[in-house]
């Protein structure tokens, strides 16, 4: 556009030239010297205004006339006013974070992200993203943090306090009469067994044979045992000890309230034995101080990392749970105007801090690109830009003078001498 421009402005100028030329052939009448002021008058303001045009950018037909190529002799100058322009007036730190501020970025941030959301390739990109991270977790250095998390932790623990807690909870859930009636249902289904019965008789026969008695008594046990043999006699002691546990399994038995209480009343003493809680607290220590739980750890952790790992290949945790999620959480938060003020008000913050840090690279980065043409290629670019608008002067300039040569030339002609 600019050489069109340029050649429509010397095609004026070879029209006031000509016009010139010929029109000097008719000086003689009055219509000839009139047209003859007028492209006389054309041809100078156009020759002028070519002068000042290409004035600004070269030394008109390459001779080094004083004060012309302005834009090459003052491109520090021109440079420096331009920074200063775009600074202190167009760019201002005031204009940038004023106009910031009435684009309300909470809306199109959120705008964009809903829209994006659940695009495929915001999804592959979380899932790479997710899949990357579970893939960088130390497992070795967790599981060696977690085990000494555990032990911290246990080791914190009272046990005298742990005790008190398990005695409260077992009598306040009955556990201790569940635990004995457990224990009689297991003596029993021991004692109604034969071979229990024949190994209480042989036992029973051995054990009397090394009592060493006198006199009457010592016939007597002789002859007892004469006729009781170890299945009798076994059968005798079995029988006695299943209706003592049957006894004992009676809710109302007097021997069974009996064991019970005193079962609690042990229970309930158990935090005053000071010896007892020692050894208890001393076992839990060396145990823990003996626990090796790295390699148990770094085994479940490896098989949650994989179990993610899948998940998170399959689609299912994205599809499923984090999208729905990170959905609800923007809806609610677009809800709540404090959430959003909070979220505007800090955006706005960081714009104000960026411009306040990074304003002067504006003109830093104008001036460097300015600085890296070189003359021909800066010229070249303004004249292009402004060109069409620089050539239309040179175009005015001849009409101009050419209706202003018209005009003296007629006055002259009309006024008397």
């Amino acid at each position: 556009m600019a050489t069109r421009s340029r050649y429509v402005a010397s095609f004026s100028l070879a029209i006031m030239g000509t016009g010139f030329i010929i029109t000097s052939l008719f000086h003689d009448s009055l219509a000839g010297t009139i047209l003859q002021g007028g492209f006389e008058a054309g041809l100078v303001g156009g020759l002028a205004d070519w002068f000042a045009v290409t004035a600004l950018f070269r030394h008109p037909m390459n001779l080094p006339i004083p004060h012309t190529a302005l834009l090459t002799k003052n491109r520090q100058k021109l440079t420096e006013g331009l920074v200063s322009m775009l600074e202190n007036k167009w760019l201002t730190k005031t204009s940038i974070t004023d106009k910031m501020k009435e684009i309300h970025l909470t809306e199109k941030i959120f705008l964009i992200i809903e829209k994006e959301l659940h695009s495929d390739s915001v999804k592959r990109g979380i899932t790479t993203v997710i899949e990357h991270a579970i893939r960088r977790v130390n497992i070795n250095k967790i599981a060696s943090f977690v085990e000494k998390e555990i032990k911290k932790y246990l080791y914190s623990i009272h046990t005298s306090a742990l005790l008190q807690s398990v005695i409260n909870q077992v009598l306040a859930h009955s556990y201790d009469e569940k635990a004995l009636n457990y224990i009689l249902m297991k003596a029993k289904g021991w004692a109604e067994k034969d071979s229990v019965r024949n190994e209480l008789g042989s036992t029973a026969i051995k054990a009397i044979d090394r009592i060493e008695l006198d006199g009457f008594l010592q016939f007597a046990v002789k002859s007892f045992i004469n006729v009781v043999d170890e299945n009798k006699l076994g059968g005798i002691i079995q029988d006695f000890i299943l209706r003592g546990i049957d006894g004992l399994q009676e809710t109302d038995n007097k021997n069974r309230q009996a064991l019970l209480e005193q079962i609690r009343t042990e229970l309930k003493k158990v935090h005053e034995n000071t010896t007892f809680i020692k050894e208890l607290e001393d076992w839990k220590e060396h145990l823990i101080e003996n626990w090796d739980a790295t390699e148990q750890i770094t085994k479940t952790l490896e098989q949650m990392q994989q179990q993610a790992l899948f998940s998170i290949k399959d689609g299912e945790f994205v599809d499923m749970h984090l999208l729905p999620f990170l959905t609800r959480l923007l809806n609610n938060t677009k809800e709540n105007p404090v959430h959003m003020g909070a979220i505007e008000n800090w955006l706005q913050k960081q714009v104000i801090q960026f411009v306040e840090a990074n304003h002067s690279k504006i003109g830093k980065l104008v001036r460097e690109n300015l600085d890296a043409l070189d003359d021909q290629t800066l010229i070249a670019m303004i004249e292009n830009g402004a060109g069409k608008d620089l050539q239309w002067i040179r175009v005015n300039g001849a009409i101009c003078g050419f209706m202003l040569g018209l005009l003296l030339e007629v006055i002259k002609a009309t006024t008397p001498l």
